[in-house]
């Protein structure tokens, strides 16, 4: 069966994340604790001053009901294009993904860098100019959102 030009057998990588930016990250996160009531952690400079956001009852495995992510909030920095909210797709092999999505069509924004504890992360823009990135997480992610 043939959808949309994608084959049955092609492997469907999900969605597992979020991403938005902010320019005060104590402000945001106190924003979204108030209005949603999502938890944060903020992780120092080693992690980049980057928020994991909890939005939903998770543990060591992630989110407990199925469907629903986590995210996080990362500054805002004058020379990183395309700082809007995206969603993070997990891939196996962050190369070979890399190549798809320039076949596709997408315009890769830099070469991937490595999340301690998380895994290799990159952005691209698709076809239509949405930012969206990728993550080839660790096999087992030291550093995840979890709910008190």
């Amino acid at each position: 069966m043939e959808r949309e030009g994608v084959s049955e057998c092609m492997k469907m990588n999900p969605v597992v994340h979020f991403e938005m930016p902010a320019e005060n990250r104590k402000r945001m996160a106190g924003f979204y604790s108030k209005a949603f009531g999502w938890q944060t952690q903020m992780l120092g400079s080693e992690m980049g001053d980057y928020v994991t956001v909890t939005t939903t009852e998770s543990d060591d495995n992630g989110p407990k009901k199925p469907g629903a992510i986590n995210g996080g909030f990362f500054p805002k920095k004058a020379d990183w294009p395309a700082q809007y909210p995206n969603v993070v797709i997990a891939v196996d092999d962050i190369k070979a993904s890399m190549k798809k999505v320039a076949q596709a069509g997408g315009k890769l924004l830099g070469d991937p860098m490595d999340i301690p504890g998380v895994g290799r992360y990159v952005s691209f823009f698709d076809t239509e100019g949405n930012r969206v990135s990728m993550l080839q997480p660790l096999p087992q992610m030291t550093v995840r959102p979890k709910s008190k």
